[in-house]
């Protein structure tokens, strides 16, 4: 469904030091960049993310009640997801990482705000 996703970010190299990690920690690349506007960029075969300062020149801010979820191969990636990111800057948020059972089956979940206050989680679909 979805092509990329970008968030912004005041502080590049702060976020993109954030995103290695957590991303990293579920298999990922470092980012690639920065490109010709200053974005890094996570690439998978499924679609991309990216992190920058926003075009118009104005501050960056985090959406209220937006989330991006990652998906986690397992609860191991889910849980080194969480740690990388809390070493890598990011805030813990939330309950702590864990299995939830609920409307749409058990998920491991763990959630962060990265430096730039944008609400991200990994996620793995338990059985």
């Amino acid at each position: 469904m979805f092509t990329h996703i970008t968030v912004g970010a005041n502080d590049i190299e702060a976020s993109r030091k954030f995103y290695d990690a957590a991303l990293g920690a579920l298999g990922h690349e470092p980012g690639s960049g920065p490109d010709a506007k200053g974005r890094y960029w996570w690439r998978t075969r499924m679609g991309a993310f990216a992190v920058g300062k926003p075009i118009d020149g104005e501050p960056a801010c985090h959406a209220n009640g937006g989330t991006i979820g990652f998906a986690a191969k397992d609860g191991d990636a889910v849980e080194a997801f969480y740690k990388a990111g809390v070493e890598a800057g990011g805030v813990a948020i939330e309950d702590p990482p864990g299995i939830r059972d609920g409307a749409f089956g058990k998920l491991h979940l763990a959630y962060l705000r990265d430096p730039s206050g944008n609400k991200v989680c990994a996620l793995h679909r338990v059985g």
